[in-house]
């Protein structure tokens, strides 16, 4: 980190090439659109919220909210009256442009294991597991665990919870089995999705059995569904009537589910605070607000472009 007393002032020389095609080419444009989106608010995101997108019905109203307690309950609320749903803008509306092209390219823990998911793909797997999260009793609202490494069938679990309109909780894979307890009984969830175990190095470490050390004090859990990442690496004890191979349950699964259109202000995820200053606290991201503002500053701020490769090596559980 820099020393606080050192001011620099030096301002990085961006290519010509790349201003040329870039979303926002220099501070001038920066400072333009900032200026229109604090002027024009609700024009502004109606705008962004178009181009970004597919509304299965538009809003009502882009924007509301109040912040004075005296007239009434604080709130802030985006794009209300909107339906959606973010496993059909991830996935379904890509199919038919790029079906065969990669969407997800996985590499992980040594070299040479990988994979590539194309859209299509991903697609058949997304849909498959909601109908799985739907065989084990989730339904729109239910909340569902996610207690995992950084594989693939995260992403697929997330997507699949937002298929059928279940709220999912990405709890990152190297917390104790108190951390995890605290996360599910705060958010009542009713499906825990883990792995038998996970890499640190070349050592295999087990998941499944510190998610075990957490269930006792989980009631509202009623199936835990395990994905096989380490195999033979290490033993992993299965409870009957609750305990379920992922791998097993995609197997009886259908391919097809249709989408569950959500309203923009229904909740999408809950993440949770660290807890290094108290208990953990739930944080609720909302469908429609969280798709736009993600979407569209993930475009401007790493300058999406067709075809580029976002290369992301942090863990989906700290956004």
């Amino acid at each position: 980190m820099a020393d606080a007393k050192v001011q620099l002032k030096e301002i990085y020389p961006i290519p010509e090439a790349a201003k040329k095609k870039a979303w926002i080419s220099g501070r001038e444009a920066y400072d333009k659109m900032w200026k229109r989106s604090v002027e024009e608010p609700e024009a502004f995101w109606a705008e962004i919220a178009e181009q970004q997108v597919t509304w299965f019905k538009k809003w009502d109203k882009v924007m509301d909210y109040n912040f004075d307690i005296k007239k009434g309950p604080i709130f802030v609320k985006f794009f209300e009256g909107a339906k959606l749903n973010v496993s059909y803008n991830c996935l379904d509306r890509h199919l038919e442009k790029r079906a065969n092209q990669v969407a997800i390219q996985w590499e992980g823990n040594e070299p040479g294991e990988e994979r590539a998911i194309t859209y299509k793909q991903l697609h058949e797997e997304v849909c498959k597991f909601a109908n799985v999260l739907k065989a084990q009793g989730v339904q729109k609202g239910d909340r569902v665990c996610l207690y995992m490494p950084m594989v693939p069938e995260l992403g697929i679990a997330a997507l699949a919870c937002s298929r059928i309109g279940a709220v999912h909780c990405i709890v990152f894979g190297g917390f104790s089995a108190d951390a995890l307890r605290d996360r599910i009984v705060n958010g009542e969830a009713k499906v825990l999705v883990v792995c038998d175990g996970t890499f640190r190095g070349n050592k295999a470490v087990p998941q499944k059995a510190t998610a075990d050390e957490a269930m006792p004090s989980c009631p509202s859990i009623k199936s835990v569904i395990v994905v096989n990442r380490v195999g033979d690496k290490i033993k992993c004890e299965m409870t009957p009537g609750r305990d379920k191979w992922y791998h097993e349950e995609m197997a009886k699964a259908s391919a097809v589910c249709e989408p569950e259109w959500m309203d923009a202000e229904d909740p999408l995820f809950i993440l949770y605070t660290s807890g290094s200053t108290g208990q953990p606290k739930g944080v609720m991201h909302t469908t429609g607000g969280y798709l736009v503002y993600g979407s569209y500053t993930h475009k401007i701020v790493f300058d999406y472009h067709e075809g580029d490769i976002y290369w992301c090596t942090a863990d989906l559980g700290w956004v």
